[in-house]
């Protein structure tokens, strides 16, 4: 892949020149996010409810996304800063948490792909429907904790298995 995005990489030279491209993925969560939320206030402003009841949803969306991206850029800062100390944990962490994204993206890919052909080509068993039953908010959550899980065992592998040292076990 770095051979075809090769060109894409020399428009960020420097540090700084990321945070445009972070501001422009960041603007497409955040403004569909936040037009719900408008949607939302507006079909309750019809109501007898006041205006402070009605203000309080998009407050607390944003209370909620400053809390959990200040939540993710200490657990990343403190997860970059160990693997990137030495030259095997790095190689050893990107495997991991590659390995790791690869599996969910799967995952959650082969659920949607099940979730829509299952019903065109007529598959009723009961794995079937419990595929189609599946709440894919559920298996993100599921997500996480493994995410979490796997990162604790990893780095418990690496801690107590003297990887660095090169000797596993």
């Amino acid at each position: 892949m770095a051979r075809f995005l090769n060109p894409l990489f020399n428009f960020v030279s420097k540090s700084w020149h990321v945070y445009p491209i972070g501001f422009l993925f960041g603007l497409g969560f955040d403004t569909a996010s936040e037009v719900a939320l408008l949607a939302i206030s507006a079909g309750v402003a019809k109501s007898d409810i006041g205006i402070t009841s009605i203000i309080a949803l998009p407050i607390l969306f944003a209370a909620g996304m400053s809390f959990l991206d200040t939540v993710d850029g200490v657990f990343m800062t403190t997860a970059y800063k160990w693997a990137f100390s030495a030259p095997l944990r790095k190689v050893y962490y990107n495997l991991t948490v590659t390995s790791l994204s690869v599996v969910a993206a799967l995952l959650i890919g082969a659920i949607e792909l099940a979730q829509v052909i299952a019903p065109k080509i007529g598959l009723t068993n009961d794995i079937w429907k419990w595929v189609q039953n599946l709440d894919i908010g559920a298996v993100g959550y599921i997500l996480v904790v493994l995410f979490v899980l796997i990162w604790l065992t990893s780095y418990g592998i690496w801690k107590f298995g003297k990887v660095e040292e090169g000797q596993l076990y």
